[in-house]
C-alpha cells in the first residue's frame, strides 16, 4: 500500500479547484486521478481539512478491554488456556464475539506472551 499523497500537492489542487479550475483539470494538472481530485474537495467542503485520514492500526480491539480484568483473571487461574477457549468465554459470559487475533492483541498489550523454549520444542516419545 502506498503512502498518502503530501498535503502540498493537495492543498494547491484545492486551490486551483477553488480558483475556479474544474477537478478534473486540477487532477490532470496535478498528476493525480479525477477521482482522488473530487474526494478531496468533497472532504475540504465537508469538513475543512484536506489531511489524509488514519492509515492502518487496529480499529476495534478497544471493545475487548472492558473485559481485560476477567480475561486476564482467567489466565491467571489456568495459564494453559487457549485462546479459542477465551473467545469462547467472551462469547458465553459477556455476550461479545471476538477472533482469537484479538484475544492476542489483548494479552499482548497486558504483556502475557508465551515463550518458546527448549523442553516445549522436544518431540513426544512414545
Amino acid at each position: 500500500m502506498t503512502k498518502p499523497l503530501s498535503n502540498d500537492i493537495r492543498e494547491r489542487l484545492i486551490q486551483a479547484v477553488e480558483g475556479g479550475m474544474s477537478r478534473r483539470s486540477a487532477a490532470k494538472r496535478y498528476s493525480v486521478a479525477p477521482s482522488t481530485a473530487i474526494k478531496w474537495v468533497n472532504l475540504w467542503n465537508r469538513t475543512g481539512s484536506f489531511e489524509p485520514r488514519p492509515r492502518g492500526g487496529d480499529t476495534r480491539s478497544h471493545r475487548i478491554e472492558r473485559y481485560a480484568e476477567d480475561v486476564l483473571a482467567l489466565v491467571d487461574a489456568a495459564p494453559d488456556t487457549t485462546l479459542a477457549e477465551l473467545a469462547a468465554y467472551l462469547e458465553e459470559a459477556h455476550g461479545l464475539k471476538v477472533s482469537e487475533s484479538m484475544v492476542w492483541r489483548l494479552l499482548d498489550r497486558h504483556g502475557l506472551t508465551f515463550k518458546k523454549n527448549r523442553a516445549r520444542r522436544q518431540a513426544a516419545t512414545g
